[in-house]
């Protein structure tokens, strides 16, 4: 029987950090991972394939530059579903090399199968050769979550799939429904659409973002729209089914009915969980599968931990990764800060969407007295050169103290320019220091100086 001071259940964000870290301190680690190989399901279903897909498609569509040479510019008119998989592929291939390359330099043990409690320092893991035994001073559960597939619809991996199936398409479909507008579905509903195919977002909720800035969700939704995105948002599926002509036919409760070529069900993912075996450790999950964890990422049972997506929201690879770090050096008596209470958020839709801190409906309810700044991206001038349409950033910031509270922003990297903005909140900094700043010119960056003048201009 091999003996470890740390075991590691899945190599994704989570589990890849916090093998490293405790291996960092010299300690012996395996790391179990179920798939063929290592990095996740954050490699290969979500993460990494959608966002270069989403890249492939901004590239050969030329969407990014149709606002210089006109609705019609293409680089490839006619673009195929091996067109985006060969980007796919060969970026999770280098991926995987990468993850795999750092386990090794450090020394981790890499074990493919699926492992289960026996109890709370002893695993079993199923392999391709039989069975083996683990044993383990402490463990980390990081096997991260899977699509929801409700009972009640009939998937068949072809025409009706969920998150998971839609990265195995045969052909890109001429119309797409997707159920379900939370991140997952409005990312892959504004890349389809962008490919031309006809799409329809359902939802049952009558604003799914309700996490986002008013304003932020209002202009999403607006551009969908404009884009040729019908939304039907408010509506429940009541009946999903397939037809004799190879269409999907899609009723809702309210009694509209439409048919599609292609259905993608994207309402929700639960635990991988059920294997693990919990209940012999005294664990118990959500309704969902999910594992609850207190500040340290520490289980109910003294020594097991758990991170990223299957302890639930915000379910981001970025989040996944500290939590996995700070779970292991918990694990092993470092002290460790805890994570910010301020944390990134990004949607890689067409436009993208980040923020960081509250919202204004948030500030309003705890009667924080706050200034907003705004910055059209139309006015700067990075954004007209590289070709781009539409855009806002949003600065919110104390009345009194002028200290920023919050950045929220709707367009062309929008992802990376909200780091800007998490650095200054991290630091208690004042907004008067973006008024003040020098930025490069011409810039994205800019936009923080002119959305600094816009609020301070406002007292």
């Amino acid at each position: 029987m091999n003996e470890y001071e740390l075991v590691v259940l899945g190599s994704g964000p989570a589990g890849q950090r916090a093998a490293i870290a405790a291996a960092k301190m010299g300690r012996r680690v395996a790391v179990v991972e179920r798939n063929a190989d290592v990095g996740g399901g954050c490699l290969y279903q979500g993460t990494i394939p959608s966002k270069t897909l989403r890249e492939a498609v901004a590239y050969l569509s030329g969407i990014r530059q149709r606002s210089v040479y006109g609705a019609a510019h293409r680089v490839k008119e006619q673009i195929t579903i091996d067109d985006l998989t060969f980007r796919t592929q060969r970026v999770i291939e280098n991926e995987a090399h990468i993850v795999r390359d750092q386990l090794i330099r450090n020394r981790v043990d890499i074990i493919a199968g699926t492992a289960s409690f026996v109890e709370p320092h002893e695993l079993l893991v199923t392999t391709a050769d039989g069975q083996r035994r683990l044993r383990t001073q402490r463990t980390v559960i990081a096997v991260g979550t899977v699509p929801g597939r409700p009972a009640d619809i009939e998937f068949d991996d072809r025409r009706v799939i969920d998150s998971d199936g839609l990265l195995r398409l045969q052909e890109i479909p001429r119309s797409m429904t997707f159920v379900g507008a939370g991140v997952v579905g409005l990312e892959y509903a504004t890349i389809f659409q962008v490919l031309g195919v006809q799409v329809v977002l359902v939802d049952a909720r009558r604003r799914p973002l309700d996490f986002v800035d008013d304003e932020i969700q209002d202009a999403l939704y607006y551009h969908m729209r404009d884009e040729g995105i019908t939304l039907r948002f408010g509506e429940r599926v009541s009946a999903v089914r397939t037809t004799e002509n190879g269409r999907v036919l899609v009723e809702l409760e309210s009694g509209k009915s439409f048919t599609t070529e292609s259905l993608m069900f994207s309402a929700g993912r639960e635990g991988a969980s059920p294997t693990l075996n919990l209940g012999a450790i005294g664990v118990e999950t959500d309704r969902r599968g999910r594992i609850k964890v207190d500040e340290h990422f520490q289980t109910a049972c003294p020594g097991v931990y758990a991170a990223g997506d299957i302890i639930g929201f915000p379910s981001l690879a970025s989040t996944s990764m500290e939590q996995g770090r700070l779970a292991a050096l918990h694990a092993f008596g470092v002290d460790a800060p805890a994570l910010p209470p301020n944390l990134p958020y990004g949607m890689y839709t067409f436009p993208e969407i980040a923020m960081i801190g509250p919202t204004e409906r948030d500030l309003t309810e705890r009667s924080v007295p706050y200034e907003v700044g705004v910055a059209p991206f139309r006015e700067l001038s990075r954004v007209q050169i590289s070709g781009g349409r539409s855009g806002i950033l949003k600065l919110l910031f104390d009345r009194h103290t002028l200290k920023l509270l919050a950045v929220h922003i709707l367009g062309q990297s929008a992802t990376e320019l909200v780091h800007i903005g998490q650095t200054l909140i991290d630091q208690q900094g004042m907004v008067e220091y973006l008024r003040d700043a020098v930025f490069n010119y011409p810039t994205l960056a800019e936009a923080y100086k002119v959305a600094a003048l816009n609020g301070l201009n406002r007292l």
